[in-house]
């Protein structure tokens, strides 16, 4: 009897050694997507190119604020980045207390309210970067990447920002259901 006792604590502690393994990788995961959301926000708010046209006073000018597509993934970044920052918290107690059960459904649920907005911004955006890049001959719509070269590389950067974001989101939903699923 005694040895079955000791058998069941031993798998407890692996268990929970597992769980704050778990933790540990979702506190890890987290602090990359703050960078690669933040990092995308910052670069599609800050980016703008001029061109000069025949002379310098008539420029042509491109930025991020004339596309309100481009304004949207900029807020949703920010939301999300902002969002992980405080989900931090959750993070570490979850490296105190592996057993945790309800925060790790709140994490589940605010992670997947996080990815469907990230998802719809970086969507959004990436359909007016093929714009941008390749054009629409049946709309006139013609491609501003060959003029606004630097612009386009911007903002094509930022988008992979962004999805990088989208794979950790997802990864960190996947590893609370894991977590949770090995009580």
């Amino acid at each position: 009897m005694k040895a079955g006792m000791e058998l069941g604590a031993a798998a407890v502690a692996v268990k929970s050694g597992v769980n704050r393994g778990v933790a540990i990788l979702d506190f890890i995961l987290r602090l990359v997507a703050i960078v690669a959301t933040l990092a995308s926000a910052v670069a599609m708010g800050t980016t703008n190119e001029t061109l000069p046209f025949f002379t310098q006073f008539i420029r042509f000018r491109a930025q991020y604020e004339d596309f309100p597509t481009f304004t949207f993934f900029v807020v949703a970044n920010s939301v999300v980045s902002v969002y992980l920052v405080l989900s931090l918290a959750l993070s570490i107690f979850h490296i105190l207390r592996s057993h945790a059960h309800f925060s790790r459904i709140i994490l589940i649920f605010f992670d997947t309210a996080m990815l469907g907005l990230l998802t719809s911004a970086a969507s959004a955006a990436a359909a007016i970067v093929y714009l941008a890049h390749k054009g629409n001959t049946r709309a006139n719509w013609f491609a501003i990447c060959q003029q606004f070269n630097s612009f386009c590389q911007r903002i094509s950067g930022s988008l992979i920002g962004s999805f990088g974001g989208i794979l950790i989101l997802i990864l960190l939903i996947l590893m609370s259901a894991v977590a949770l699923s090995r009580r």
